[in-house]
Formats: C-alpha cells, structure tokens, sequence
C-alpha cells in the first residue's frame, strides 16, 4: 500500500471510513465553486468518485491520495495524480490535484500534501512532466502552482462547460525537490 508521510500529514489510499467525511466535503459549495460547473456531490456521487480513484491507482499506478492529519486521523481531503481525460488537448498528460475541507484552507496542508504527490509522480513513478488545471480566479490553487514550480502553459476553454482554465505545467528539469 503506497503512503506518504510529510510533517503533518499521511498520504494514503482509501478507506470504507473516508466515505463520509469525504461527502461531507463535496456538500460544500465553496469546496465545489472552483469544481466541473461548481455542483456539489452527494454520498452515493461521493462513493462512485472514490471507486473511480481506486480503479485509477489500480490501471495507472498511481492516482489520488486520501489526505488525513497525522495528530488526529481526520480525512481532510485529498492531493495526487490523476489522468484528465476531461481536457483531451493537453493528453497525454498526467495532472495533480487537490480538494480540501473548508476548514483546513489556509494552512498550508495543500501545498504540503501537493509537493509530496509531485515529488512522488516525478520521483518514485519517474514522469517527466506534470500539470495542474484550474479555472482563472482560483488564486488558492494558482498559489498553490506557482509554490511548486509550476507555470502557467496556456488557457483555454473547457469542454464540456465552456469555462474558461488554466494549464500549468512543471517538467523534471524545472523540479526542485
């Protein structure tokens, strides 16, 4: 089972108990703004993304990281890899992402659980380049980009929803770890 360990945080895959927590997340409509078209998720959505998470770590090796807090154990999102299939334009491509509770915003758990998935994919799976997609406005996310070496590769449009994105992109040349 992969796991990482930074400072504060353990990186790990799912978990039966995550579910809930998870939900609980995704019925956030500020945690979801910046999300698709901006739609919270339910408990059964928030089931069926999660079996697709695992199925991912399962078919590609790697995938999203359930995020918890090592001093307590609480879930407080999640942080890796995941292939975007939404944006066929910039395939093929592997991109990192995160999603955090409300109230663990501000912290810097984003960008420490992000620099530990990037070090992961470029390090222990040995790709050469990783991007991040967000939609303009998303100054949190973009910080957390900008903080990880990222830079800004092109905008563009997004398909299904037709709002406007951002691709960032980091190669192995650029990484400092």
């Amino acid at each position: 089972m992969t796991e990482i360990r930074t400072p504060r945080l353990l990186l790990r895959r799912w978990q039966e108990d995550d579910l809930v927590p998870m939900s609980e997340i995704h019925a956030d409509p500020e945690v979801m703004r910046w999300i698709a078209d901006g739609s919270t998720r339910d408990l059964e959505q928030t089931a069926d993304a999660i079996e697709r998470w695992e199925e991912e770590w399962d078919d590609e090796g790697f995938g999203l990281f359930a995020v918890e807090l090592l001093g307590s154990g609480e879930l407080i999102g999640f942080t890796g890899l995941s292939v975007p299939d939404f944006l066929p334009e910039v395939l093929p491509a592997v991109e990192i992402g995160w999603r955090l509770g409300r109230p663990f915003w501000g912290q810097g758990y984003a960008s420490e659980a992000a620099h530990a998935a990037l070090e992961f994919a470029l390090q222990d799976r040995g790709l050469d380049r990783v991007v991040s997609i967000c939609q303009p406005g998303n100054r949190a996310s973009e910080n957390v980009m900008r903080k990880l070496g990222m830079t800004l590769q092109r905008e563009t449009v997004h398909p299904a929803y037709a709002h406007a994105l951002h691709v960032y992109e980091i190669d192995l040349t650029e990484y400092v770890g």
